[in-house]
């Protein structure tokens, strides 16, 4: 990965995997649709105080170089720009009534009811991604949306999608499997469930805990109710 300065207007576009193998095979790529994103950009570099007056305030930001291209999806992009309407005051965030979730051994589940304040996500629903299903499964309880694939991306790398399980839909149910291989001397093994907003693109990663043994209260316990 390189930098660009920002000495003249460039625009770079290199082809990912999976767009080279369309090629290659002799296909259309048929692009029809581009996003921006703003991962290089610091926002805490923006100056209200700054002597020379409004002009200057983002002086630094617009100064900074911008990332090249990368062919790598699952590195690039991740903070996407989103329109709103111009009435918006707060960005959506999505909340969960847990910040983790710990599961027994094998069978027990966890009911996940996503929410997004500020904005609306109940249209096309949310995408979740299970990081690691070797010790959970992640099923749908309420598809009920405009698309039942995921419509966002989940930047996970090729290693990562073959133990991962992503699916689409208003609300989920994790369900614990028999871990005992994998915990090892500290009883449990921990992985993360991601939920994406799949209007608004708003994100929460909780960390998941599943132990070898059962606990007691049931399936699913909220380490801290927000």
């Amino acid at each position: 990965m390189g930098y660009l300065d920002n000495s003249s207007i460039s625009v770079e576009a290199i082809l990912t995997k999976k767009g080279r193998e369309i090629l290659a095979r002799g296909g259309n790529l048929g692009i029809t649709k581009f996003a921006l994103a703003d991962d290089e950009v610091d926002y805490s570099l923006w100056q209200e105080n700054h002597p020379l007056g409004t002009n200057y305030y983002g002086a630094i930001i617009e100064g900074m170089p911008v990332l090249e291209a990368h062919p790598d999806e699952t590195q690039v992009m991740r903070y996407k720009l989103v329109t709103l309407p111009k009435t918006t005051t707060k960005m959506p965030i999505v909340t969960l009534p847990y910040s983790a979730i710990q599961l027994g051994r094998d069978g027990q589940t966890a009911d996940i009811v996503p929410a997004t304040r500020y904005y609306e996500d109940d249209a096309y629903g949310y995408t979740a991604i299970l990081a690691n299903s070797n010790y959970a499964d992640l099923q749908v309880r309420n598809h009920n949306a405009q698309s039942v694939t995921p419509i966002v991306p989940t930047f996970l790398r090729d290693d990562e999608l073959n133990r991962s399980i992503v699916k689409v839909g208003k609300t989920f149910t994790l369900v614990s499997k028999d871990v005992t291989r994998w915990a090892g001397g500290q009883g449990y093994v921990t992985t993360t469930l991601t939920i994406i907003g799949n209007n608004t693109g708003a994100t929460q990663t909780i960390p998941v805990y599943v132990y070898k043994n059962a606990l007691h209260g049931g399936g699913q316990t909220p380490v801290s109710q927000r």
